[in-house]
């Protein structure tokens, strides 16, 4: 089928999903966002995105797909999907795009956020938002930790436990957190060429062990040389994390 492909950017709360991904007897972004389609093209469409989120993440900027015989125009389209998808799915754009234009394999890279509340009292408004951790961190020991994974690493100790990916291999752009201090947020940012599953979510959850005292920085050196998941640290519940930004 070609047609037209039409490249639409959406922004979204996963709480109440079970990520992107179509799932029998689930409820996931992927499923509504092709049902509303369907509702406005009267035609059966498959939406490709970037990258697949896992349950309860988020995205400010997830990149997607389809392609269509519709003839309608992609402001049409924008505005229509909006007056039909529920209030925690947004298409932020949406634009014609070459038919060689896919979502995932022209990916040249992508930006994720993790958000830690990093204070005594939780915030009753960030709680699907950002992971509440009352014992202090130590930042200049988490950022030591973050400065060995840039550049070509194996983040096999960092990736979920049945990943399929077969290459382990990514080039990481970015690795740095920021510290809020009158709020008590922490953000870390990490840009590569692609990410493993539940890559982001262990580097968080093994930094934090550092931070917190729990794990010393040699050690942290030696979890990532080990490319053994074993020895990492567990994994960051998803609702602090968030998909930034897809590069192309």
């Amino acid at each position: 089928m070609h047609g037209r492909n039409i490249k639409i950017v959406l922004a979204y709360d996963g709480t109440q999903y079970h990520g992107w991904q179509w799932q029998k007897n689930a409820l996931t972004i992927q499923a509504i966002v092709e049902e509303k389609i369907q509702i406005l093209t009267r035609e059966h469409v498959t939406v490709i995105a970037s990258g697949r989120t896992d349950a309860g993440v988020h995205a400010l900027h997830q990149v997607c797909h389809f392609l269509t015989h519709s003839e309608m125009d992609p402001e049409a389209i924008r505005k229509g999907l909006n007056s039909l998808l529920p209030e925690d799915i947004l298409v932020q754009h949406a634009e014609q795009a070459p038919l060689d234009f896919h979502a995932r394999y022209s990916v040249k890279s992508k930006t994720y956020e993790y958000r830690i509340l990093n204070r005594e009292q939780p915030d009753l408004f960030l709680r699907r938002y950002a992971w509440h951790i009352p014992r202090k961190l130590d930042m200049t020991r988490m950022e030591a930790c973050l400065s060995l994974l840039r550049d070509r690493h194996d983040f096999s100790s960092f990736k979920a436990v049945r990943s399929d990916n077969l290459n382990p291999v990514r080039v990481v752009i970015r690795a740095e957190v920021r510290e809020s201090p009158d709020s008590g947020l922490i953000r870390f940012v990490f840009e590569a060429d692609g990410f493993l599953r539940h890559m982001v979510r262990n580097i968080v959850g093994t930094v934090v062990e550092v931070g917190s005292g729990r794990i010393r920085f040699d050690d942290f050196q030696k979890i990532l040389e080990s490319k053994d998941r074993k020895t990492a640290g567990p994994n960051a519940p998803p609702h602090g994390l968030f998909l930034m930004m897809v590069r192309y």
